[in-house]
């Protein structure tokens, strides 16, 4: 199977309830069609230094970041696909870069020190951000059950409901079962628009007429806050 390697869009973040992304897929029915993962549990381990330098950068709502995940669509086995992805956001572009591998072997190279099987431009882009950034370890499992969907008319559109997002610090492999720490507040999902360029008409007009705002939501960055931070804060207080 061939699959997208680089990507370069727009990703715009609304928190929902179920009544409204209801009526959002209502207006959506004429237009978008379930992606080839359609409904699945997304399991994603993200990497930093042991002084979370990556997610404390991203929490204070820079100009520019960067983050570095391996993500899989299934609980893994050693032999399955995964995806390493660097993604980078400037303003309000997001760049990913990403390169599938089996399981085993992603996180030889990023955990173990292994190199890349597959020598290409994204794999030396990686490269260099392990070594920019030395010392990077698995330090948050991040899941969440996504309902992913494409434009009919253009593929590059696509839409994503993000439920039951769930963060740990322990158990920290793809191959493991998904629990944690719930992120969003009870009763809300998260929806992502994600183009290229403008949003459809149709979009735009059941957004306004149920007042579904835009706002700024990282997984990451909400993990580290609800629960990394709290750690560094007990620790300073009975020091």
């Amino acid at each position: 199977m061939a699959y997208q390697s680089v990507f370069q869009r727009y990703e715009l973040k609304y928190l929902l309830t179920p009544a409204q992304k209801d009526r959002v897929m209502e207006a959506a029915a004429p237009y978008l069609v379930p992606d080839e993962y359609g409904r699945t549990t997304i399991r994603n381990l993200y990497f930093d230094t042991d002084n979370y330098r990556l997610a404390r950068h991203s929490i204070g709502k820079p100009a520019y970041k960067e983050k570095l995940r391996i993500r899989s669509y299934c609980q893994a086995k050693p032999d399955s696909t995964v995806f390493v992805e660097l993604k980078k956001k400037y303003r309000q572009v997001v760049f990913k870069r990403r390169i599938p591998l089996p399981e085993e072997a992603a996180m030889q190279w990023i955990c173990g020190g292994l190199p890349c099987p597959e020598s290409t431009q994204i794999s030396r882009e990686i490269d260099y951000f392990l070594s920019f950034y030395e010392g990077l370890r698995p330090k948050v499992f991040l899941s969440y059950e996504r309902e992913a969907y494409y434009s009919r008319d253009n593929p590059d559109f696509r839409v994503t409901f993000d439920a039951s997002i769930l963060s740990r610090q322990d158990g920290l492999s793809l191959q493991a079962d998904v629990s944690g720490t719930p992120l969003l507040p009870e009763g809300k999902m998260l929806m992502e628009v994600k183009c290229a360029g403008g949003i459809p008409l149709w979009m735009t007009r059941v957004l306004s007429e149920n007042r579904i705002y835009k706002t700024s939501f990282s997984k990451y960055g909400t993990a580290y806050e609800k629960l990394i931070f709290p750690q560094f804060k007990e620790t300073a207080n009975y020091a």
